[in-house]
């Protein structure tokens, strides 16, 4: 995840594991470890040793980070201890298993049978993973407004703010929000925020806070109107509907005047604790992603048969495009269930006739049934169509984002956070219908899609950048600006001697947080919510 590192706790427990001691049951301990390349793997955390037990409930629960832009691979194996030793080498296996913890999140529940080694089960054994967010996922929505604020300015009314400062564990005030100005007013009132409630006050209810009214000045020497302390519980009382109100006290003026009361009075207007979900949530929830691959065959690539050719097979079977498709598809599989994937062709003519340029079509030939089972069915499909087609142009992208955006139209109207899209697009980069594709990626925006381009080849991809929107935001031909980014584009050439994980880590990494937007946008949660994280 792009702007926070999550962590994931996984819990532990098995059926039937074999017996390896004489006269009573095994003694079990998990260990969990993960890849960390070409066959080595790390420990990353092992359960405690369950006694005499053949079928165990870890309590220990495994941590560990979790990143959805890569293929995290993870082995769980299971020993039987009789020694007092660290060192797993001087104990029974009793058996293991290999997954990726994206099959477990987006499972939430999974379990399998253990193997001795590949294709040897470890008797009837079987294994039982569950994952869970190690988060609190809750928010704080406050509204605020003041009454008679001392006035600062010789000319005018104070420019009013409040900053609200946590204590932190060392006793010193962290900085937690920050409000608008309001110009020219002693009576303000400030604009609804929300900060995530673990950011606000650690999550602790009557930890500390203070808050700062101050007059903004444009160089920087703000004047202190007046500060109150506080705590969320006491914010809380404004829900009830029971007036919240604190009275502003400059310290100075208070010292010199007896008579001093207060600079004014800030009151809670509003305060609501409310559920922030996060991408885990919507993916253990039983949010499905549905990937689809759009293939640029336009004359721009050359002739597959010539090795200059971008679509020319390399001895070892692989050139960019499927380079490219192998490294994001290997991520997102995981979140697909059913692993059909539709996959689509453009800029080509076809067989029989080689008429005119087919701008979508499907890659298996079969237009009433375009899915292919798996990353490997689309290889497949790519592989047998290339002899087949006549490349052509020109190089139009809207009529299959049009097409994914019809099926994600669709879904929207389930009003459930139940299917999101990602549609990748591969391509030489020489675009021709920019403003229709313009126009496609702003309607788009309002559906559930994130769209992936990756550039092969060396071409210029001025055009990429402008609809990636990353400098400036995105509009439509009549001026119409993106609801929310959701094109992330990546030239292959900036990856292609990186490891293959690197441009899916790359092009992916935006991915959680436009799924996040898109369902916050439309105040829709989890499909199947998990239990409520506890209450301080």
């Amino acid at each position: 995840m792009a702007d926070c590192l999550t962590k994931v706790e996984l819990s532990i427990s098995c059926t039937d594991l074999l017996d390896k001691d004489v006269g009573s049951k095994s003694d079990p301990l998990c260990v969990l470890l993960q890849s960390s390349g070409s066959d080595t793997w790390t420990e990353l955390a092992r359960t405690e040793r369950v006694k005499n037990s053949s079928s165990p409930s870890f309590s220990q629960r495994l941590r560990l980070d979790y990143h959805f832009e890569t293929v995290q691979n993870l082995k769980l194996g299971v020993y039987d201890i009789d020694n007092s030793s660290a060192d797993l080498a001087d104990d029974d296996y009793l058996g293991g298993v290999e997954l990726t913890l994206g099959q477990i999140v987006s499972s939430k529940t999974i379990t399998r049978p253990l193997q001795l080694k590949k294709g040897k089960p470890a008797g009837k054994g079987s294994i039982t993973v569950t994952a869970e967010e190690v988060k609190d996922n809750r928010a704080i929505q406050l509204e605020f407004e003041a009454k008679n604020l001392d006035k600062k300015d010789t000319f005018g009314k104070s420019d009013p703010f409040l900053e609200f400062f946590k204590k932190g564990d060392d006793g010193k005030w962290q900085l937690v929000h920050r409000t608008e100005v309001v110009k020219n007013n002693l009576n303000p009132t400030w604009k609804k925020f929300s900060v995530p409630l673990q950011t606000f006050c650690s999550s602790d209810l009557d930890r500390p806070l203070k808050v700062d009214c101050s007059d903004y000045d444009s160089d920087g020497t703000h004047d202190l109107i007046g500060s109150f302390s506080t705590t969320v519980s006491e914010l809380q009382k404004a829900a009830s509907g029971a007036p919240v109100s604190f009275d502003c006290i400059h310290p100075e003026k208070q010292k010199k005047k007896k008579s001093y009361k207060n600079s004014g009075v800030v009151s809670v207007k509003s305060c609501e604790l409310l559920t922030q979900f996060s991408f885990l949530d919507y993916m253990m929830g039983g949010c499905q992603i549905n990937f689809t691959v759009g293939i640029d065959f336009t004359g721009s690539n050359g002739d597959p048969r010539s090795p200059n050719s971008l679509h020319y097979m390399s001895p070892d079977g692989l050139n960019q495009y499927l380079s490219a498709l192998w490294s994001v598809g290997n991520v997102v599989r995981d979140y697909d269930t059913d692993k059909l994937f539709p996959a689509f062709g453009f800029g080509a003519k076809l067989p029989p006739d080689y008429q005119a340029a087919n701008h979508e079509f499907a890659l298996n030939f079969n237009p009433n049934n375009p899915y292919c089972r798996g990353i490997e069915g689309i290889v497949e499909a790519y592989r047998m169509v290339i002899p087949q087609l006549r490349l052509s142009g020109p190089t139009n992208f809207s009529p299959i984002i049009n097409h994914v955006a019809s099926l994600a139209a669709q879904a929207a109207q389930s009003n459930s956070a139940s299917q999101y899209f990602v549609l990748l697009i591969l391509t030489d980069g020489e675009i021709t219908d920019l403003d229709q594709t313009r126009d496609a990626v702003v309607r788009a925006s309002r559906l559930p899609l994130s769209i992936i381009i990756v550039g092969v080849g060396p071409a210029d991809f001025k055009a990429m950048e402008l609809l990636d929107g990353d400098d400036g935001v995105l509009r439509s031909t009549v001026g119409e600006a993106v609801a929310r980014d959701i094109v992330q584009f990546v030239p292959f050439r900036q990856f292609k001697d990186a490891p293959q994980e690197a441009l899916a880590k790359s092009v992916l990494a935006e991915v959680p947080n436009q799924l996040v937007s898109y369902f916050k946008m439309r105040g829709l949660g989890p499909p199947k919510l998990a239990p409520a994280a506890p209450k301080s």
